[in-house]
C-alpha cells in the first residue's frame, strides 16, 4: 500500500472512531449529569471535526506536483495541525469557563459507576487508536496523523482525570471534585493546544527541523570526500513528508564542469538513500580559495598554498552559517 493510501485510511479510522466515542460520551454525561463528562464530551465533539479536516488535509497532501505547487502540497499538514489546535484551544477556554460557574455552584451527579464504565472504554479505544496515529505518522512523516494521534492521547488523558473524578465523587459524596477536575482539565487543553498552534506556525514559517539537520550533516561528514573541502548554508524544508535540501559545498576550482558535475550527483545520491521520503537536494559548487588549502585533504593539490593543517569538522554551527570555513586569513 503507498504512503497517501496508508495516511488516507488511517484518517479514515480516526474520523470513524472519534464519532462513535463522543456519542458513547455524551450518552455518559446524560447518564451522570456529571461537569467533568461534560467536558470530556466537549472536547470529543473536537476530535471529530479535527479528525474530518486531518483526512482532508491527508488526501491534499498526497497529491502529486503542479505547476502552481511545485513543492508538493504536504504544507497543508500543517495548517491541519493549527486548525486542530485553534479548536482545542477555544474548546479549553470555553470549559475552564463551565468548569468555573460548576465549581461556584456545584450540583449532584448521578450513576458515576455507569458513567466510569462507559468513560473507562472510551479511554482504552483512544489509547489504541492513538498509539497506532503516532506511530503509523511518524514512519509515514505525517504531522496530520501525529498530530491527530496526540490528540487522542490528549483526550484518553482528559478522560481518565473524569473517571478518577466520578469515583472521588462515588466514594466522598462531595461534587466539587466533578467540578474541579473539569478545571483542571480545562487548563490542560488550552496548554496543548498552544503547544499545536505553535508546531504549526512552526512548519508553515519554514521553522528548521535541527534533528534532519544533523542527519544530513552527520552523513555527509562520515562519507565526506577530499574534493569535498566545505558545505555551508545548508538549508532543509520540509513540506508534509517530503525533504527539500539545498546547500553549497566548495571544490578545488581547477575541477571541469564534468568532475563537478559527478560529484554532485554522488552528494545528492548519498542524502536521497538516508532518508526514506522524497528528497528533492539541490548542491551549489563553490570554486575553492587559497584560504582552504589549511584543511583541504585534496592530495598532491598542484596549486596548494599552504600545508594542509587540520580537517574543520563539520558541525550544526558551521555548515548552516553562509560563510566559507577557514583556518587562515586570505
Amino acid at each position: 500500500m503507498t504512503f497517501p493510501a496508508s495516511k488516507l485510511r488511517l484518517g479514515v479510522l480516526s474520523l470513524v472512531v472519534s464519532a462513535v466515542l463522543v456519542a458513547i460520551k455524551f450518552y455518559a454525561y446524560m447518564l451522570t449529569a456529571s461537569q467533568a463528562v461534560l467536558t470530556d464530551a466537549l472536547e470529543s465533539i473536537i476530535n471529530v471535526f479535527t479528525s474530518g479536516f486531518a483526512l482532508y488535509s491527508l488526501y491534499l497532501s498526497g497529491l502529486p506536483k503542479d505547476e502552481n505547487h511545485p513543492y508538493g502540497h504536504g504544507k497543508v499538514e500543517y495548517l491541519s495541525v493549527g486548525f486542530e489546535g485553534a479548536l482545542i484551544l477555544i474548546a479549553g477556554l470555553y470549559i475552564f469557563y463551565s468548569a468555573t460557574l460548576a465549581f461556584l455552584e456545584p450540583h449532584a451527579v448521578a450513576r458515576p459507576d455507569l458513567g466510569i464504565a462507559l468513560l473507562s472504554i472510551t479511554a482504552l479505544v483512544n489509547l489504541a487508536v492513538g498509539f497506532l496515529l503516532i506511530r503509523s505518522g511518524r514512519q509515514l512523516k505525517s504531522v496530520a496523523l501525529v498530530g491527530d494521534g496526540q490528540h487522542l492521547y490528549l483526550d484518553a488523558v482528559s478522560t481518565l482525570v473524569s473517571c478518577v473524578a466520578l469515583l472521588l465523587v462515588a466514594a466522598t459524596g462531595n461534587a466539587l471534585f466533578d467540578a474541579g477536575a473539569a478545571l483542571l482539565l480545562g487548563g490542560f487543553i488550552v496548554v496543548n493546544g498552544l503547544r499545536m498552534v505553535r508546531r504549526s506556525v512552526g512548519g508553515l514559517m519554514d521553522e528548521s527541523d535541527v534533528v534532519v539537520v544533523r542527519e544530513v550533516i552527520g552523513e555527509l561528514q562520515q562519507f565526506r570526500r577530499p574534493a569535498w573541502i566545505d558545505v555551508h548554508n545548508l538549508r532543509v524544508l520540509r513540506y508534509g513528508a517530503n525533504l527539500h535540501i539545498d546547500c553549497h559545498m566548495t571544490m578545488p576550482y581547477y575541477f571541469s564542469l564534468d568532475e563537478i558535475h559527478n560529484e554532485l550527483n554522488d552528494i545528492e545520491a548519498l542524502i536521497r538513500e538516508r532518508f526514506d521520503v522524497e528528497v528533492e537536494m539541490f548542491v551549489h559548487a563553490d570554486p575553492c580559495t587559497f584560504t582552504s588549502c589549511s584543511h583541504c585533504h585534496m592530495p598532491e593539490c598542484p596549486v596548494r598554498h599552504h600545508p594542509f593543517s587540520k580537517e574543520i569538522g563539520w558541525t550544526l554551527t558551521n555548515a548552516v552559517k553562509n560563510e566559507r570555513h577557514r583556518l587562515v586569513a586570505e
